[in-house]
């Protein structure tokens, strides 16, 4: 049976996540948990989340998850979702500089507050809506996925990978930021799937076949 462990550490968008992916792969066996063992005996994980990194990051040493994700993510198809995939890097600016779990190298950067669109009009932080994808490189997550499909953003930092061939794909607002990035079994995407309608849905069914290579 195909296993899906999302990880529960309070901080994920997790019941929509779950119930995503229970309708794209209805046979699946999906777990919402922070139990080691369930986490390590699925097939497939998916580390979503909302919120600030600093109590993320918190919370998941406090329930010893940071280590067990660092062991997972090196052994079997590994999808982040926002704050999920903030997470992977080394550090983030937000609260005057906190530190991630470094499984990528790179950090995630505050999209300020005096960001502007090309014709001058001050653009809102958080970064919340509809925004167009520019696919950067080819991928088995990206199968069935235009480039220009729109997904669904709330945001007010964006990753900034140290590593060009980690970016899987960008969006605009205000100038160009990493949404999506691979690397190995790892895939991972700022904005929301399991909100983001059919081509969400479509992503999340590449997630359950995707063989992670």
């Amino acid at each position: 049976m195909n296993s899906v462990a999302v990880i529960d550490y309070g901080m994920g968008n997790l019941r929509s996540v779950s119930k995503a992916l229970e309708h794209v792969c209805p046979e699946a066996s999906i777990h919402v948990t922070n139990d080691p063992t369930v986490i390590t005996e699925a097939d497939r994980v998916v580390f979503p989340g909302v919120g600030a990194l600093r109590e993320a990051m918190a919370e998941l040493k406090r329930l010893s998850l940071d280590d067990l994700i660092k062991q997972q993510i090196k052994q079997k198809p590994f999808l982040g979702i926002c704050l999920g995939m903030q997470a992977l890097f080394d550090s983030s600016e937000e609260n005057g500089g906190c530190e991630g779990l470094g499984i990528l190298p790179g950090r995630a950067r505050y999209f300020g507050q005096n960001r502007v669109d090309k014709t001058g009009h001050r653009l809102k932080v958080p970064h919340m809506g509809w925004s167009m994808l520019s696919l950067t490189r080819d991928h088995p997550m990206w199968h069935g996925i235009a480039p220009g499909s729109r997904f669904y953003f709330v945001h007010s930092y964006y990753v900034e990978p140290e590593q060009d061939d980690h970016i899987a794909a960008v969006c605009d607002y205000g100038g160009a930021f990493c949404a999506a990035v691979s690397a190995t079994n790892v895939f991972a995407v700022q904005f929301h799937p399991e909100k983001s309608q059919a081509m969400g849905l479509r992503l999340l069914d590449n997630f359950m076949q995707w063989n992670g290579q």
